[in-house]
């Protein structure tokens, strides 16, 4: 006899999950393929914003130019990929927080807007802060190591320098909001993340080799120290995913 219970009641199946995923990504896929159309339009503006920091800490002589006939394409394309991706940030939040909504207590899916609002917030801050503090600081250093010479950067490797510090920056944010989901489904807890403490920082420092370009100990240093603060953060989110988990369940059982 076929099972006529709702799905949100009987719950959905394995497959169903994965239907449900690649429905979510789809859409996705479609709001960011627009966003990137949009953003083609302004990507001049957005590749001359985003080259700002490094232009103006270029020696008096120095400049920045293209060596392959379709360098300046592909670097128009990508300014544009990184626009569309900050501009379509909380659709895409939406969608994943869509899909990970019917695990949840009653109470705790009616916080979509807060989780929406700070998780955008936290990629947009990391964005920033790549660009405000971590590009100023780097760029002026790494470019006075090369005083004596002339610079001439490629338009490619400059953009690639500037690009990753943006993003990693934007998805280093985003860790309060990746602890707060894993401590909500149970997989990691508030004591665990502080008796790892030391283990987190090791791998801070690692994950910051990793995503910095230079790999310099000045720009490690400077993503390093907010990647620290910002797992702590996660972990006072993280305590307040299990409080709101062990409310909802006093509330399923009244």
């Amino acid at each position: 006899m076929q099972d006529t219970t709702p799905k949100t009641e009987r719950g959905m199946t394995f497959l169903e999950h994965l239907d449900e995923l690649r429905s979510r990504l789809f859409r996705i896929a479609i709001v960011y393929v627009a966003a990137l159309g949009v953003c083609w339009f302004v990507s001049d503006k957005i590749l001359g914003f985003l080259m700002k920091p490094i232009r103006e800490h270029l020696m008096q002589g120095g400049d920045i130019i293209f060596i392959s006939i379709t360098e300046p394409f592909m670097v128009y394309m990508k300014a544009s990929a990184i626009g569309a991706l900050f501009a379509s940030a909380p659709y895409i939040l939406w969608q994943l927080w869509g899909f990970v909504a019917p695990g949840l207590y009653k109470a705790e899916r009616r916080a979509t807007v807060i989780f929406i609002a700070v998780g955008s917030l936290f990629f947009i801050a990391g964005g920033a802060f790549g660009y405000y503090v971590a590009m100023p600081l780097t760029s002026a250093w790494l470019i006075s190591l090369g005083a004596q010479f002339k610079a001439q950067l490629t338009l490619e490797s400059a953009f690639e320098f500037e690009s990753r510090l943006i993003l990693g920056a934007g998805l280093v944010f985003e860790m309060p909001i990746v602890i707060l989901l894993l401590a909500r489904f149970g997989i990691i807890t508030p004591g665990f993340l502080l008796r790892h403490l030391r283990v987190a920082i090791l791998a801070i420092a690692i994950a910051a080799a990793v995503i910095t370009p230079s790999g310099d100990a000045l720009t490690m240093s400077v993503f390093a120290a907010p990647m620290i603060g910002l797992y702590l953060i996660g972990i006072a989110f993280a305590w307040l995913a299990t409080r709101g988990q062990e409310a909802g369940r006093r509330r399923e059982r009244a």
